[in-house]
């Protein structure tokens, strides 16, 4: 006899990717993209963030490439990806990057880090619905179940929308003109992970 068991669970991501563009047309030019940096550095390192180990530096943009131009100068830019490891923090970075001109923040993707002990998880638990399935079905007919004959893996399924990489979502802490006023941290919530595994197996009756 042969059945098919589904399993699944929801995680919170928690591996949340943010892109930073740091770009001198955020102050009209009045400040330099390496002033900008600096200053992005020190708030970081002030919420807590390992910037050695948590920023990494995507693009350098300057000329003949992706530029603003000011009269006869170029408006430099630069981009960099932000590990960070819960909305909180995905929150105050925001709001924080903010506050000192810094607003081109944008959601790249959303990970979960154990997803592959999870799966192998999820498998096992699904080979033992189908057995017990198998036997909860044979029970009426006075049969017992045999050993399986064959398994067939149907693959993990996730379902997250900030699952791999995401273009055009862009999030800002505040509005420019409310930025005298002290705000506390943007209340964000990613939408949870959901992992599905399905097992067939085909079992002997004895």
């Amino acid at each position: 006899m042969e059945t098919t068991a589904i399993v699944d669970t929801l995680v919170v991501p928690d591996q949340i990717y943010l892109s930073i563009l740091i770009t001198e047309k955020d102050t009209r030019g009045r400040t330099s993209v390496e002033e900008l940096e600096n200053r992005m550095n020190t708030k970081l390192i002030a919420l807590g963030i390992d910037t050695k180990k948590q920023l990494t530096l995507s693009d350098v943009t300057s000329n003949f490439k992706n530029y603003f131009l000011k009269g006869t100068d170029v408006l430099k830019n630069k981009a960099y990806t932000l590990l960070v490891y819960d909305a909180e923090t995905a929150g105050k970075v925001i709001v924080g990057l903010e506050s000192i001109e810094i607003s081109n923040v944008y959601l790249s993707k959303t990970e979960y880090s154990k997803l592959e002990e999870l799966k192998i998880e999820l498998k096992q638990k699904a080979v033992l619905k189908a057995k017990m399935q198998a036997e909860s079905m044979l029970k009426p007919l006075n049969q017992n179940l045999g050993k399986a004959l064959y398994i067939s893996d149907l693959n993990s399924n996730i379902t997250n929308l900030l699952q791999g990489k995401v273009a055009g979502i862009q999030i800002r802490g505040y509005n420019s003109e409310y930025k005298a006023k002290e705000f506390q941290p943007i209340d964000i919530e990613f939408e949870k992970i959901k992992i599905e595994s399905a097992i067939t197996i085909k079992f002997g009756i004895e």
